[in-house]
């Protein structure tokens, strides 16, 4: 479970930066993880409760924003979110390689005290 992994690094981040603020608490962590990460959200949400005890994220709330698919559609020159794993434009029809969302695994924010 590579999420294990993730969540380590976030709480990681989340000390470093409450230590830089001068401050000994994070009280929430906002993550952003886009459906084609390869990141299940759920799995990330158990392994960041359960590893975050004994660091200052210990009973924060933990935030996660799912990111969806969305894809550019050259020839109607738009943004379209696909409906299956062909990436075909709802509009046109034309299969679009330009993914411009979903990839996403960012630490979007932190509240710190």
């Amino acid at each position: 479970m590579h999420e294990a992994g993730l969540a380590t690094t976030a709480l990681e981040i989340a000390a470093d930066h409450a230590r830089r603020r001068g401050a000994a608490r994070v009280h929430r962590l906002t993550l952003r993880v886009g459906d084609l990460s390869g990141v299940a959200p759920e799995a990330l949400r158990f392994a960041l409760d359960a590893l975050s005890p004994g660091t200052p994220a210990a009973g924060a709330a933990f935030d996660i924003e799912v990111v969806s698919v969305e894809c550019h559609c050259p020839a109607c020159d738009r943004p379209f979110r696909p409906a299956d794993v062909i990436y075909a434009c709802p509009a046109c029809g034309r299969i679009s390689s330009d993914v411009r969302q979903g990839h996403e695994l960012e630490l979007v924010s932190l509240e710190v005290s």
